[in-house]
């Protein structure tokens, strides 16, 4: 009952936030909410996370400021947040967004075969299935759906309308959908920086962290490419998105050494993901659980 009514009271605020940012306008509101979340983000438990992720992070790279990484973190979750609310705008806006690496892509359209797409939680990471999309890619995406069961709908919705129509939840009726998506010719994409239950314990730097095997998996028994992406925000909250060559693995069996050989890789590209600009990954998730 009281986590109905905390669900319930957490979608209220979230729907007159909404409301408020889409009055004030998306430059207002996004320097209103990065304020907001600055001050209130710290509040919530999430800061023992957040301070126990640095510190693994501190004994990969010693000279980092976790002031300013928590700070900008923040800065930008509350923009992102808000964004939410300006989606279509942002679909239909061209100006804010560059891409870097389109021939990579031009070249997959051409070859006009099914890849999977394999990223983290950077920036406004939900604009990088909308580009992807803009540019003709027939994709099918893959969400964890909110605990909150008042807010999800909506969030879905949005998903669903703004940034790519085909959404797969996560789990293994997920796995199945995905296969059957990618053998109707379209591409998949996942997140694959965040900790999953029935994941396997590889290296995340330097520390054993539950990682998915689910694009080396796919990608070694149906011979698909795996496409790197990542997206940043600059000062002005205009967009980079770079998509990297394909990692072609169509040459490896199918053995259990590639699958792990394969995602260990895949966690050092988030890695160095990461690492060029730490502020601007979500920090928050309990990732060496």
């Amino acid at each position: 009952m009281i986590k109905t009514i905390n669900y319930f009271l957490q979608s209220l605020l979230v729907y007159i936030s909404f409301l408020i940012g889409r009055i004030l306008g998306i430059n207002i509101s996004r320097k209103l909410f990065s304020l907001l979340f600055l001050l209130i983000g710290p509040v919530f438990k999430s800061r023992k996370i957040i301070n126990y992720n640095l510190e693994i992070f501190n004994n990969k790279i010693h000279f980092i400021n976790k002031k300013e990484i928590i700070s900008g973190m923040w800065k930008n979750y509350g923009k992102t947040f808000v964004e939410y609310v300006f989606l279509n705008y942002l679909k239909r806006k061209n100006s804010h967004i560059i891409v870097k690496g389109e021939e990579n892509l031009i070249q997959l359209n051409q070859n006009k075969k099914s890849v999977i797409f394999i990223s983290g939680h950077f920036a406004n990471f939900e604009l990088m299935s909308m580009e992807l999309t803009k540019m003709g890619v027939k994709l099918a995406t893959i969400y964890r759906p909110l605990n909150n069961f008042f807010l999800n709908p909506f969030m879905e919705y949005l998903r669903k309308k703004y940034i790519c129509k085909n959404q797969i939840k996560k789990g293994l009726t997920g796995v199945k959908h995905s296969i059957e998506y990618l053998r109707k010719n379209y591409s998949i994409a996942l997140m694959i920086d965040q900790r999953v239950s029935e994941g396997v314990k590889l290296p995340f730097f330097e520390h054993k962290a539950l990682t998915t095997t689910l694009p080396a998996q796919l990608a070694l028994k149906h011979k698909y490419n795996i496409v790197p992406i990542y997206i940043s925000r600059d000062k002005n909250d205009n967009f980079e998105m770079e998509i990297y060559k394909p990692l072609d693995v169509s040459s490896k069996e199918n053995t259990e050494k590639n699958k792990l050989e394969i995602s260990m890789n895949l966690n050092k590209i988030i890695e160095k993901m990461i690492l060029k600009d730490p502020s601007q990954w979500i920090w928050t998730h309990n990732r060496w659980k």
